[in-house]
C-alpha cells in the first residue's frame, strides 16, 4: 500500500490560491525526495482543500507551522476530524523541528554572522510562537551572533521598533511561507524601523526545506513501524 503525508499550512484567508500553490510546489519537491510516498499539500484557509486531501486511507500530517501550542494541539486536530481525515497522525510542527533550527543557524553562519533580526509572526493570545523564535535568538547567540533578538508582527516587541541594527545586521524572516506578512508587514515594519541590513530567505523557503520535511516523514514513520 502507498504510503501517504500530508504537509498543512495555515494559508492566506484573504487570498488563498497562492498559499495554495506555494504549499503544493513544497509537497511536489519533497515527493520527489520519497519515492513510493504520495505527497499532498492543503491549507486551512482553502475552503475544502483540506477535506479534498485527506480522501482515503489515513497517513502522516505534517504541520508546516512555525510553533506548536493551540494551532497544532487542538485546532489542528479538530479541522481534520472535521474533514474526514481523523485517523491521521500529525507530527510535530516544522519549527520545532531540531533539524530546522540547525538550519537556521546555518543560514545566519553562511551569511556572516554579526548583529540578526528574528522576525517572527508572534501572537498576542497565545506564548509559544513567541518562545520558539526567542530560543532560536538565544541559540544564535551561542553560536556567534554579536547581537541577537526577536521582534514581531503580531506582539510586542514589534519589528518597527527593533532600532540600532548596523548596515551589516541580518535579518531572518522565521515564516514557514512567502506569505502576505512577509511581502508587505515585513518590509514595511523594517523601513520603519530604520533597518539597512540584508534580508534572507524565509526559513519555510530555503532550498533545503523540502529534505528536512522528508527526513521528519520517514523518521515518524520508522517510529510508527518499530
Amino acid at each position: 500500500m502507498q504510503k501517504v503525508a500530508i504537509i498543512v499550512s495555515h494559508g492566506q484567508p484573504s487570498d488563498p490560491e497562492p498559499a495554495e500553490a506555494e504549499l503544493a510546489e513544497l509537497a511536489a519537491a519533497v515527493a520527489g525526495l520519497l519515492p513510493g510516498w504520495q505527497l499532498r499539500s492543503a491549507t486551512l484557509a482553502a475552503p475544502g482543500a483540506l477535506a479534498k486531501a485527506v480522501k482515503g486511507a489515513p497517513g502522516l500530517c505534517y504541520p508546516m507551522f512555525m510553533a506548536g501550542g493551540w494551532f497544532t494541539g487542538v485546532h489542528l486536530p479538530r479541522r481534520l476530524t472535521a474533514a474526514g481525515g481523523a485517523g491521521w497522525r500529525i507530527l510535530p510542527p516544522f519549527g520545532l523541528d531540531q533539524a530546522v533550527q540547525d538550519l537556521a543557524v546555518r543560514m545566519v553562519a553562511e551569511a556572516g554572522g554579526g548583529e540578526v533580526l528574528v522576525a517572527a509572526h508572534g501572537s498576542f493570545r497565545s506564548a509559544a510562537p513567541a518562545a520558539v523564535a526567542r530560543a532560536l535568538a538565544l541559540r544564535l547567540l551561542a553560536a556567534g551572533a554579536t547581537r541577537c533578538e526577536a521582534y514581531f508582527i503580531d506582539q510586542t516587541p514589534q519589528i518597527a521598533t527593533a532600532l540600532g541594527f548596523g548596515a551589516g545586521a541580518l535579518c531572518l524572516p522565521f515564516f514557514a511561507a512567502r506569505g502576505g506578512h512577509v511581502v508587505d508587514d515585513l518590509p514595511k515594519a523594517l523601513a520603519e524601523a530604520g533597518f539597512g541590513g540584508r534580508v534572507l530567505t524565509p526559513l519555510g523557503c530555503e532550498a533545503r526545506v523540502p529534505g528536512l520535511i522528508a527526513a521528519a516523514v520517514l523518521a515518524a514513520q520508522a517510529l510508527i513501524a518499530s
